[in-house]
């Protein structure tokens, strides 16, 4: 005959034991819930909107066209890669320029020797002037020490040449000589920076920090100018394109906010306007606008966009209250917020939301004032007339 201890039976010790287990396991299994808060309503001026396509853009891009005709000898990456400003993008065969720099520069040095002689010539004209040469008078074919003696005199005596004249006109000779000596010196090195201008157009350099979007090009090809080598782009920063129908451009305004939505997300993000075109298509009867979006924004040139765009002036607007998403209960068909009551009690009340702002915010269009106080993340099995516990 078996004997059993005082206590419980053994059946509902083990089931107990069980239960003790299976509830532990729950324990480790799911995360703990956020703790509960009060936080205040807000208010945010909303209004009514429509949604519009728009395209990621970059902050900024470039087509690299070629200025001279040539073969393409370097091309740096493909694309994706990254290059700093001022780095080599797309080189082209420059070696016939090269052989006209070293014609040139010798035309240079040609020139810069005409111009030295030109000068010394002038300082000599003008410390030893020819005029008083006694050569150069007409003499009487004896030694030049009579002709210094005498030819002077006997050309003055006959009013024979004016000295004076003579020297000043010796002098302008001498002067034009070195001015044209200098610009044919000016002349040969403006052709020198000519040609080292149309080797620079040889090379296409990064003209700030971006990426290669699109190669146009491969090493070997024969270009003519004006023809695309490749695309460049900024895209640390992106931006949003979209064209806005004219009937609301004008319920935008710069610096202003805007909710987007990128293609596969169901989160809004908000961005800002950064530019409104100033003329309008005249096909479409739409105005070009851009929007500057987060630095930390997951997207890529090329993505699909919906834009939010007001249908009213945010000046019409109207003040609604706003509260965080995870303040809102969905235990039934329509959704919930505790708030509490003046005397520090919670109570039910049934709302309707609206569009989300961003950052976790959710419009509620009725059922709240805008004064009150309410519970985010509410504690699981809240009812009506729970009150907080003081701290101590």
């Amino acid at each position: 005959m078996a004997v059993y201890r005082a206590g419980l039976p053994p059946q509902k010790s083990k089931f107990r034991f069980l239960q003790f287990i299976a509830a532990l396991c729950l324990t480790l299994a799911f995360p703990v819930a956020n703790a509960w808060r009060i936080v205040d309503v807000e208010q945010q001026l909303v209004g009514s909107s429509s949604v519009l396509g728009g395209t990621v853009i970059p902050y900024k891009e470039v087509v690299l066209n070629a200025q001279m005709p040539g073969r393409v000898t370097f091309i740096s990456g493909s694309e994706g890669d990254s290059f700093t400003k001022n780095a080599l993008l797309v080189a082209l065969d420059d070696d016939e320029l090269q052989a006209k720099r070293q014609a040139i520069q010798s035309r240079i040095y040609s020139a810069n020797s005409a111009l030295r002689n030109a000068r010394a010539q002038y300082n000599r004209e003008l410390w030893a002037p020819q005029s008083r040469d006694v050569t150069r008078a007409p003499g009487m074919a004896i030694p030049g020490l009579f002709d210094n003696m005498f030819t002077k005199n006997f050309a003055s005596m006959f009013d024979s040449g004016n000295p004076g004249l003579v020297r000043q006109s010796d002098l302008i000779q001498r002067g034009t000589g070195m001015n044209q000596a200098y610009a044919g010196f000016l002349e040969a090195q403006a052709g020198l920076a000519e040609l080292d201008a149309k080797i620079r157009d040889t090379k296409s350099l990064a003209p700030f920090d971006g990426v290669i979007t699109n190669k146009l090009v491969e090493v070997g090809d024969t270009v003519q100018p004006g023809q695309p080598l490749l695309k460049f782009a900024h895209i640390k920063y992106l931006r949003v394109k979209v064209d806005v129908p004219v009937r609301l451009v004008k319920n935008l305004k710069l610096k202003q906010m805007v909710p987007v939505r990128l293609d596969g997300s169901n989160k809004d993000i908000m961005a800002r306007v950064s530019r409104i075109y100033p003329v309008a298509d005249p096909s479409r009867h739409t105005v070009k606008i851009k929007l500057d979006l987060p630095v930390d924004v997951v997207a890529g040139p090329g993505m699909y966009v919906r834009v939010k765009v007001p249908t009213i002036d945010m000046d019409q607007a109207v003040e609604a209250p706003v509260v965080p998403e995870t303040a809102i209960l969905h235990r039934g068909s329509l959704p919930s917020i505790f708030i509490l009551n003046k005397q520090g009690v919670a109570e039910m009340r049934i709302v309707r939301t609206g569009e989300r702002t961003g950052k976790g915010m959710v419009v509620i269009s009725s059922g709240l004032s805008g004064n009150e106080r309410i519970i985010d993340n509410p504690p699981p099995g809240i009812v009506s007339g729970w009150q907080p516990k003081k701290s101590k």
